[in-house]
């Protein structure tokens, strides 16, 4: 039997050393590290949203031992911050000749980059916190989900309100039942897509701060154009926007509150069809881009407790997310979208959880929330703390990669999550209604919508 001995076996291996115990691998307890034990931590993508990490992660008694980057000049800041980590550009050569040395790894690329990092990274037996969406498209949340449960690795996306006490205690309170049944939920944003938009042509000069095939990664192989990066978040082969980008915070409350993840789940009770249907009204139907303006409807059936559910997201600029008329009438005061209040805009994105008893409003990270109407909610105390609380995000998930319970957007979580909003993108690119099976992961009722569920992966790019 060949053995490999290296620092991070060695932690995974043995624990309760001092009592002569011996750790099964696989077991839960193998991941078990000593309490002063500092993981070592691999970032992969340091510039824009990464850089929150290159300032948090070493904060968090850990070591930063190597970085990577595609775009150097972006990039250039993070390097300095922590001079001592190795430098890379393609996280599969850093992964590769670091291995022994990395016991986990964050990851803040383009959308389109996080499951061939990730699933890399598990594969190597390393713990992973990939920022929202965690995927570019459902197969890719699939197959990142099954990876962690079969590598028993430990796992978190960065949604981070998941993590705040509004968060934590808002599940509760609609869960206890305060609200009375919820059989309608409003989620908007005020962000829009572009639109229309026509390929790039041209080849614009590559500039030598930028290593191009890199940032593709899997994508299908094209000349560089300055459009592709800059505006990267509306372009299907790249981004997800609004809905991967805002969705994956506002549409959490009511995905983890209302059960709605229990579709996802094999032995879950759900007493009708397991299907869940949606239908897109958009400004435009657009293969390479999505639209200025979108109202999707979701129709959830009955599970566990919970009676049928209508989830409507709403987005695009201005008065766009309709109906605020509606949504306005039901909070009883206007909503603050640089018209009204304080016009500062603090009403852009939200979450309005509608019961027969009660209503929740909840912000876009769903990191604070009231209750309306709000003179019948003045003195409610609610019910006691089911849920355990958290010591903040990213600490949540190191403590899982020493032995602690799983952090609570772990990918067994955030998997059906990142699926159920992606779902938006592929009806936005169909006229009809699409019966979505969870479990198979398949559109039941128009099969030539199934292709918008995956991507064709480039050569030398794969999960």
């Amino acid at each position: 039997m060949k053995t490999q001995i290296n620092r991070r076996n060695f932690l995974s291996n043995t624990a309760l050393g001092g009592l002569g115990l011996l750790i099964l691998k696989g077991s839960r307890a193998a991941f078990s590290y000593e309490a002063n034990e500092k993981l070592n931590v691999a970032l992969i993508g340091i510039g824009g949203r990464g850089s929150w990490f290159v300032s948090t992660i070493p904060k968090l008694d850990t070591n930063v031992v190597a970085m990577c980057d595609v775009n150097e000049r972006k990039a250039s800041g993070s390097f300095k911050e922590i001079p001592e980590a190795n430098k890379y550009h393609d996280f599969r050569k850093m992964l590769e000749e670091m291995d022994k040395q990395i016991d986990a790894v964050v990851i803040a690329t383009p959308d389109h980059t996080h499951a061939v990092a990730s699933a890399m990274a598990i594969k190597m037996g390393k713990h992973v916190f990939c920022e929202k969406p965690l995927t570019h498209n459902l197969h890719e949340a699939r197959v990142l989900q099954q990876l962690a449960a079969k590598h028993k690795v430990a796992t978190q996306m960065g949604n981070q309100g998941t993590s705040s006490e509004a968060f934590r205690r808002a599940v509760e309170i609609i869960q206890a039942g305060v609200l009375g049944e919820v059989r309608d939920v409003h989620a908007w944003n005020t962000g829009g897509g572009p639109g229309e938009q026509p390929y790039p042509g041209e080849a614009h000069d590559l500039p030598d701060y930028l290593k191009w095939d890199l940032w593709l990664g899997p994508a299908a192989d094209r000349s560089y154009n300055s459009r592709w990066i800059n505006g990267w978040h509306g372009w299907r082969d790249f981004g997800t926007c609004q809905l991967g980008n805002w969705a994956s915070h506002t549409m959490n409350l009511p995905f983890k509150a209302l059960k709605l993840d229990s579709l996802w789940k094999a032995d879950a009770a759900v007493p009708g069809e397991r299907l869940v249907r949606l239908q897109a009204e958009v400004s435009g139907f657009h293969k390479a881009t999505f639209p200025k303006r979108e109202i999707i409807h979701y129709d959830f059936p009955a599970r566990e407790d919970m009676p049928p559910v209508r989830i409507n997201w709403y987005n695009g600029p201005g008065d766009a997310p309709a109906p605020r008329a509606l949504m306005e009438k039901l909070m009883g005061h206007r909503l603050d979208w640089g018209d009204a209040g304080e016009k500062r805009w603090q009403d852009h994105a939200g979450c309005l959880i509608v019961g027969t008893k009660g209503m929740i409003h909840s912000t876009g990270h769903n990191m604070s929330f009231k209750m309306l109407p709000e003179e019948q909610f003045k003195d409610f105390q609610g019910p006691p703390h089911s849920l355990p609380r958290s010591r903040g995000h990213e600490r949540e998930w190191l403590d899982a990669c020493k032995g602690g319970p799983p952090a609570m957007s772990n990918f067994d979580y955030s998997g059906p999550l990142t699926q159920f909003v992606l779902l938006g993108n592929v009806a936005t690119q169909f006229e009809q209604r699409l019966d979505f099976n969870p479990l198979a992961m398949k559109i039941v009722n128009f099969g030539q919508a199934n292709e918008a569920l995956r991507r064709e992966y480039r050569q030398g790019w794969s999960l």
